[in-house]
């Protein structure tokens, strides 16, 4: 095996993935890495890879669960001002800075737990009080309004090295030049010392349609020391170090958002560490859904994400790769051992006799997550309603008992509590597998379980009337016209390397290849994308939300083989923009439309092993407007991607730019 800094290639034996013949050796892997990390648990041999430097791993079997408390949903960030142009149109103004504190995530009882997250102005999510100057991870919620822009001024604070190993062998941020280093990897830690400091971090608002400028991708960083990537843009910073003002249109309907850091090669490091919060938009104009729905209280965004914490109650992340001698630090997925909800590690939540609205998202890394709600004295499942996706209402409440998200998708949830007796427990559990969908099954003792409920005497709100349409916009579905300007066929690919997968690829191609998504302002594209590795990769596409029109199953193996003899042989990536390969003849079975709870506007959708997943993109905004309230042609572009941030940081994510016919 051998890397080519200057062309970035890799020479070595391609495996095809979906046959399964790499995947015994990747959960052989994933089992030793397993295994290995819960030996210290029992007090067996030191864990293979590097532990923390003072301590060892806390058994998660020894946290207590259920101490934690969540008692209302996360602080509200407050303007600092507003200003109003000549045409009357108010803009709101934020300061929201990154920092760095340490923050009660463990059980009272237990150590606090350095993170770094947000901070600024903010106020009780519930009463109004305000409360001053809040750091959180996650951090405050932004409450935004549809028609009302923002504008938020985002400072890095950070001046700590990195709380885990940078791999500069990665395609990544590179503050001091230092290159891709490719002998000579030191043991983390210390890691390499010039990639620790300093931090580069961006922060992307994960869904919103949005200037380019604004975007946050991940060319955008800037560390705090006031050194800028290729893509940050000066206007309107007036040239402050260590900050940048990017502007949100909230143009977009009504719908549960978040932000998170996306710096290039660095988002998993980053995002691990605490920088993410929620984004909630909401439409005063819409009269005849919102009204109706649980509000104050009883609307509580919920973050779902997976850690590893050391018996000094620090995080704890993996600093030793599977192909050591080519990515000394970089694995292919983070599975953690530990659920954490909105920053309380095991918590309960107390809930009156009435209907919740909970805002789930998937903060992890790579973990996907099954969720039932379960009456923990019967273990019978408790029906839920999802109201929302992604990126609004659904066409219609789809009823459910379990229900899968994947990092980075969201979905707004009714759960009613009402006719449960005082002193009911209800546990929210976890039967996805990691990897997902054919790796390890969940410790229902640890990460099988998320969260419990616990029911009170008091009363809640009764449950809403709902329309049996919720979005008059898909009324049929997809609603997006099914004249196409043009198709894309795409091809995920997964490179492996002697321990198991060496890097990730779309279309074969690296974060640096040849530009080949140009799709025109206000055209129409069918996405048709072929995945024939092993996992389920939820892709995401930045500006636009689009629609699922289908899942299909396809001869992967074979579909695979013709790609690879059309378009080249390894190494790759490819340098080339790759030619595409029918899928009509590999086709099986018959195509599934999008089930309920997917008819609706997706920014990030499950492509799962084995099949076609094929999506519908409009590039204007949702509300079929021709044209959006910015230009969208003008800046850096956007970026598509893998959203398990493993994969995303080591190439499996390309830019694309939006142009005019």
């Amino acid at each position: 095996m051998r890397f080519d800094q200057d062309t970035h290639t890799i020479s070595l034996e391609y495996v095809e993935t979906i046959e399964r013949k790499r995947f015994p050796m990747r959960s052989l892997v994933a089992f030793f890495v397993l295994v290995v990390l819960a030996l210290p648990f029992l007090g067996a041999i030191p864990a293979a890879a590097p532990m923390p430097s003072t301590s060892t791993l806390l058994d998660p079997v020894m946290i207590p669960k259920w101490m934690n408390e969540l008692t209302s949903p996360p602080p509200l960030y407050v303007p600092t001002s507003e200003t109003v142009d000549d045409q009357g149109q108010v803009t709101q103004h934020y300061e929201v800075d990154m920092v760095s504190f340490d923050e009660q995530i463990l059980p009272t009882g237990f150590p606090q737990t350095h993170v770094w997250g947000y901070g600024g102005l903010a106020k009780d999510a519930v009463t109004g009080a305000p409360l001053g100057y809040v750091q959180n991870s996650p951090g405050p919620s932004f409450s935004a309004t549809r028609g009302v822009p923002i504008e938020v001024k985002w400072t890095n604070k950070i001046t700590d090295d990195h709380m885990f190993a940078v791999d500069p062998t990665l395609h990544w941020a590179d503050p001091n030049n230092m290159g891709m280093p490719m002998e000579e990897f030191p043991e983390y830690p210390p890691g390499f010392p010039e990639a620790q400091t300093p931090v580069p971090l961006v922060t992307h608002l994960h869904g919103s349609e949005v200037q380019s400028t604004s975007d946050g991708g991940p060319d955008q960083w800037f560390t705090a020391s006031g050194i800028y990537g290729p893509a940050y843009d000066e206007y309107p910073n007036e040239g402050t170090d260590g900050s940048v003002v990017f502007n949100y249109a909230n143009g977009q309907p009504a719908t549960t958002l978040w932000y998170h850091d996306h710096a290039l090669g660095m988002t998993r490091l980053n995002v691990m560490s605490g920088l993410a919060g929620f984004y909630i938009l909401e439409d005063p104009a819409n009269d005849w859904i919102a009204p109706l729905l649980p509000s104050g209280k009883y609307d509580m965004p919920l973050a779902i994400q997976d850690r590893i914490f050391d018996v000094d109650g620090q995080l704890y992340f993996p600093s030793e790769g599977l192909n050591p001698d080519v990515h000394p630090y970089w694995m292919p997925e983070f599975f953690g051992n530990t659920i954490m909800v909105n920053g309380k590690v095991w918590p309960n939540m107390n809930v009156d006799r009435g209907v919740y609205l909970f805002r789930l998202l998937d903060g992890s890394n790579a973990r996907f997550y099954t969720l039932t709600l379960k009456d923990a004295t019967n273990n019978v499942k408790l029906p839920f309603v999802q109201i929302m996706s992604d990126g609004g209402y659904l066409r219609a409440p789809a009823t459910m008992t379990e229900l899968t998200i994947a990092p980075g998708e969201r979905a707004a949830v009714l759960v009613d509590f009402s006719n449960f007796p005082a002193g009911t427990k209800i546990l929210m559990t976890n039967a996805a597998k990691a990897p997902f969908p054919s790796g390890e099954r969940p410790n229902p003792r640890t990460v099988g379980q998320i969260m419990q409920f616990t029911v009170t005497g008091n009363p809640g709100p009764g449950y809403p009337v709902l329309p049996g349409i919720l979005n008059e916009d898909l009324l049929t579905f997809p609603s997006l016209p099914s004249q196409i300007d043009k198709t894309r066929i795409l091809t995920l690919v997964e490179v492996e390397g002697e321990g198991g997968p060496l890097e990730v690829l779309l279309n074969g191609q690296a974060w640096g290849g040849v530009l080949s998504e140009i799709p025109q302002l206000g055209a129409t594209e069918e996405w048709v994308i072929v995945n024939p590795t092993a996992d389920t990769h939820p892709i995401h596409l930045h500006l636009v939300q689009f629609q699922l029109v289908s899942r299909q199953r396809i001869d992967a193996a074979k579909y695979l083989d013709d790609w690879m003899e059309l378009n080249g042989e390894p190494p790759l990536p490819l340098d080339k923009v790759p030619t595409e390969v029918g899928i009509g003849p590999y086709l099986k079975n018959k195509p599934k439309p999008a089930p309920p709870n997917e008819q609706g506007w997706k920014d990030t959708v499950q492509m799962n092993p084995g099949e076609v997943t094929i999506i519908r993109v409009r590039f204007a905004p949702i509300d079929g407007t021709p044209e959006y309230p910015f230009d969208a042609t003008y800046g850096p572009g956007y970026v598509w991607h893998c959203h398990i941030i493993d994969h995303e940081d080591n190439e499996m994510m390309r830019p694309y730019e939006v142009v005019t016919a």
